[in-house]
């Protein structure tokens, strides 16, 4: 069984001096991408996305506002089927002919959403973007690997988007038969926050981990990039050996921030820990699933970065 995505990288060139606040810019970018998608995508006539008789066919609907009819008891929204990644551009400021990338994954395989991404991003570089709004142009657009290296060139300033422009990665669910590692390093990138029995998680459990990144895959691969698909998985079985896997060291640490909405006013809080956690025990079984869950990441508000995590597999 095969996990796909689109994965992009955005290189922007800052026009002006252009500045992100600390663990403010996937957001940033998350909440101007919505706004102006919003503008380029819907019908005029639109008053409600979610009641929209033509949403099936509206890329915001489908990005931005995505139903879960078949969800649990009160997880009616979906997922949105995407990440932003931009976490390294957090409290830099960057002057004019700088460059600097901001990666984007797509999950949603019903239709390339590649043309409304460089629509909306070579308007949000026209209106200015970061503190102060700086203006920056969108030079190139790149696909990524599965290696997370950029591949061909999708799009470049002046010539438009290119032919063949979406290149699917596909990574196997399953281990190989022959896959063994008797230890694991798991690096959160990115403020990590998860949850065990309703209770915020101050440490990482590789079983709290490996279940968070487990249901965060599954649902995404069953909703958009393969509707049908059911993991082929004894998920009581691996849940035991989840469980027998032993942190044997960490080093990790809180970070606490939070966003102001713009649109209620309301603050949320965006923290979570980041470090490196290194366990024992035999997880070949689970290296499959943690290398997906790197590009759909693990936790709460995921859309704009958080959770990030990478794995390295101890021989």
């Amino acid at each position: 069984m095969i996990f796909s995505l689109y994965a992009y990288r955005f290189e922007f060139q800052a026009v002006e001096a252009v500045r992100f606040a600390p663990g403010s810019a996937g957001n940033t970018f998350r909440g101007a991408f919505g706004h102006i998608l919003r503008h380029i995508a819907c019908r005029p006539e639109c008053q409600s996305a979610r009641s929209c008789l033509w949403r099936a066919q509206c890329a915001y609907a489908r990005l931005f506002e995505p139903v879960w009819l078949d969800g649990p008891s009160g997880f009616a929204d979906a997922p949105r089927p995407f990440v932003i990644r931009a976490a390294a551009l957090d409290g830099h400021r960057y002057l004019p002919g700088a460059v600097f990338p901001v990666d984007v994954h797509v999950f949603d395989l019903a239709e390339p959403v590649l043309e409304y991404l460089v629509l909306a991003f070579l308007q949000l570089a026209a209106e200015g973007i970061g503190a102060g709004r700086g203006r920056v142009a969108l030079d190139r657009v790149y696909s990524l690997t599965a290696s997370r290296q950029p591949g061909i060139c999708v799009y470049e300033q002046g010539r438009g988007l290119m032919a063949d422009a979406h290149t699917l990665i596909e990574l196997p669910l399953l281990p190989a038969a022959d896959a063994s590692a008797q230890g694991v390093t798991l690096r959160f990138a990115t403020p990590t926050e998860l949850k065990s029995g309703g209770a915020v998680l101050r440490t990482a459990p590789f079983g709290d981990v490996f279940a968070r990144a487990r249901d965060r895959v599954r649902t995404i691969a069953s909703l958009y990039s393969h509707p049908l698909l059911e993991l082929d998985l004894d998920f009581l079985k691996l849940t035991r050996h989840a469980a027998a896997v032993e942190t044997v060291s960490a080093n990790l640490r809180w970070i606490a921030a939070r966003r102001l909405s713009s649109r209620t006013g309301q603050a949320h809080p965006l923290g979570g820990f980041v470090g490196e956690v290194s366990y024992a025990g035999d997880v070949g079984e689970f290296l499959p699933i943690l290398r997906a869950a790197y590009w759909t990441g693990i936790g709460r508000q995921t859309v704009w970065g958080k959770g990030v995590v990478e794995t390295t597999p101890i021989p």
